[in-house]
């Protein structure tokens, strides 16, 4: 098995956007304030399928939601987590059944240990930014 990496590169992370369809976003507030909300309908708004994965909601942004990513039984190419970094951990094992190409900690978050994990196991991961940011400027919007 191929070992993920910490990916920093502005290409290697243009290239995994492009190709990716599908984002689960872990800890989607269905507030339009919170930022996961404005990040998860800007996502939508540029073409990508999002999963909410939010407990206690039935939809968010007209999606279904998932009360964890031991819910999910679809392919993911991204997990873009809104969570404090010392909750990252309970994820990242989480994510090793769904095997996303990327598990993304949003602005703020990191977590080495999860980030290890995720590596070893062939899952590539962004800690400490903004997938939004990150879209917006790589795409030159």
């Amino acid at each position: 098995m191929n070992r993920g990496e910490v990916i920093k590169d502005d290409g290697k992370l243009k290239a995994v956007l492009n190709n990716s369809k599908t984002i689960a976003v872990l800890g989607l507030s269905p507030k339009p304030e919170r930022d996961s909300f404005r990040v998860a309908k800007y996502l939508q708004e540029n073409g990508y399928q999002i999963i909410p994965v939010r407990p206690g909601q039935e939809q968010i942004l007209g999606q279904a939601s998932v009360s964890s990513l031991n819910d999910i039984h679809e392919p993911v190419d991204i997990i873009d987590v809104f969570r404090r970094s010392d909750q990252i951990m309970e994820h990242a094992r989480e994510a090793l059944r769904i095997k996303p190409k990327l598990f993304w900690m949003q602005l703020g978050v990191e977590n080495m240990e999860a980030a290890e994990l995720l590596i070893e196991n062939g899952i590539n991961v962004v800690m400490n930014r903004c997938i939004k940011i990150e879209h917006a400027r790589l795409a030159g919007k």
